[in-house]
C-alpha cells in the first residue's frame, strides 16, 4: 500500500538538493515553484514515516501484550493512531487542483437588491478580509467602485499569503470555495417599516497569475482609457487615468480606475486579465477531464445562490454542502474556518470517491 511514495521520497531528496543550491534562488519563481513542492512532498512523506513506525509499533506492543495484558491496550491506541494517519496520508495523495498553490484575486459584485446589496458587498469583503487576517496573509484592494451609502457596487482584491504556505493552505485553494452567489436576507437600512429583504451578491475567485503562467500578446489587447468615477457618478480625478482592457480572443474586459496614473492602473488590469485566463484555461481543462465537474457562479442570479445569510435567526446555511451554523455575526467577523472547512472535506471526498471507482 502507498507504494508510490518511495518515488516521491526520490523527488523530495532531488528537490532538497536543488534547494541547497544559490543559483537556484536567484530564480525567484523556480525557487518559489521549489518550495511549493518541497512542502507537499514533505507532508506526505511526514506523514507516511509516521504511518510506517506506528505500524512496527503496533506489532511490538502486540507480541509483548502476550506478557503484558496492558500492552493489548496500547495496541489497540496504536491501530486507531496508524487508520488515522493513514487516512490523512490518502488525503495527501488525492490529486490537487494544479493552482491550489497560488494566491487569489477575488472580487465582490453587487447585484440584486440595489443600495442594499451594495452594502452587503462591503460586509462580505470585510469578512474576508477578517478571514485573511487570521490566516497571516496580507490583502491589497486593486480597483473599487463605491455605492452612495458606502458600500461597494463593485471591488476587486488581491489575497497573499506570506512564505510558503502547508499543502491545501494558500489563498486559492480556501478561497476558491467562495465563488457564486452569497445571499443576504436582513432589515435594509434604507426600510423604515422593519421589514426582512432579501438581496444577492456575487463572489469571484481566481488564482493570482504570475507573467510566467500566462502569455499575453500586445496584439490580442484594446486598450481604452477613460475618466474615473465614483460614488454618484462624480468625478475622482480630472484626467483620464481609468484604463479598460478588452482580451479579444476570449472577450474578457478589465477595468481598473484606483490609481492615479494610467499605467498604474493598466498594470493592474494586466495582472486581473492574466489572472482570468489562467482561470479560463483551467476550467476548460477540468471541463475536457470531467462534464460533471464543480463550477463558480458567475451571474448574480439569486436562484443560483451557493449561501444564505440570515440576519434575523443569525444563521449561515451553504446550500451546496448542507452546512448551517447560528453564529452568523462570528462568521462575519472571520470566523469562516468550518464553512469553508465543509467545502474542502465536500471537495475532497469526491475526489476520493472519484479514485476509487
Amino acid at each position: 500500500m502507498f507504494e508510490a511514495v518511495e518515488g516521491l521520497v526520490e523527488e523530495h531528496g532531488e528537490i532538497e538538493k536543488r534547494l541547497g543550491d544559490p543559483e537556484v534562488h536567484a530564480d525567484a519563481r523556480l525557487a518559489k515553484r521549489l518550495n511549493t513542492r518541497y512542502a507537499e512532498l514533505s507532508a506526505i512523506i511526514g506523514a507516511w514515516r509516521e504511518w510506517h513506525h506506528l505500524g512496527d509499533d503496533v506489532e511490538a506492543a502486540k507480541e509483548l501484550a502476550g506478557d503484558d495484558p496492558a500492552f493489548a491496550e496500547e495496541a489497540t491506541t496504536l491501530e486507531e493512531r496508524r487508520a488515522e494517519t493513514e487516512e490523512r496520508l490518502r488525503r495527501l495523495l488525492v490529486p490537487r487542483d494544479p493552482t491550489d498553490d497560488k494566491d487569489a484575486i477575488l472580487e465582490v459584485k453587487s447585484g440584486e437588491g440595489g443600495e442594499e446589496s451594495a452594502l452587503f458587498a462591503g460586509d462580505l469583503l470585510r469578512m474576508y478580509t477578517r478571514f485573511a487576517e487570521r490566516m497571516g496573509w496580507k490583502v491589497e484592494i486593486l480597483d473599487a467602485t463605491e455605492s452612495d451609502l458606502g458600500g461597494y457596487k463593485s471591488v476587486t482584491a488581491a489575497i497573499k499569503a506570506k512564505g510558503t504556505p502547508e499543502p491545501g493552505r494558500a489563498p486559492y485553494a480556501l478561497l476558491k470555495f467562495e465563488g457564486g452567489v452569497h445571499r443576504v436576507q436582513r432589515v435594509p437600512v434604507t426600510e423604515s417599516q422593519g421589514r426582512v429583504h432579501t438581496s444577492a451578491a456575487g463572489v469571484l475567485v481566481v488564482p493570482e497569475a504570475e507573467p510566467i503562467d500566462v502569455e499575453i500578446n500586445e496584439s490580442d489587447l484594446r486598450i481604452d482609457v477613460f475618466r474615473s468615477s465614483g460614488p454618484g457618478g462624480q468625478s475622482v480625478n480630472t484626467t483620464d487615468s481609468a484604463v479598460r482592457i478588452t482580451h479579444l480572443p476570449t472577450g474578457i474586459v478589465v477595468s481598473m480606475q484606483n490609481e492615479k496614473s494610467q499605467l498604474q492602473n493598466k498594470e493592474q488590469a494586466l495582472r486581473v486579465l492574466r489572472s482570468r485566463l489562467l482561470q479560463a484555461a483551467q476550467d476548460a481543462a477540468d471541463a475536457e477531464a470531467s462534464d460533471a465537474r464543480r463550477s463558480q457562479v458567475r451571474t448574480v442570479d439569486r436562484s443560483e445562490r451557493i449561501r444564505t445569510y440570515n440576519y434575523p435567526e443569525n444563521r449561515i446555511s451553504d446550500h451546496r454542502t448542507g452546512y448551517k451554523s447560528y453564529n452568523l455575526d462570528q462568521v462575519l467577523d472571520g470566523d469562516l474556518g468550518p464553512v469553508i472547512s465543509s467545502a474542502v472535506d465536500a471537495d475532497l471526498a469526491a475526489r476520493l470517491a472519484a479514485l476509487e471507482q
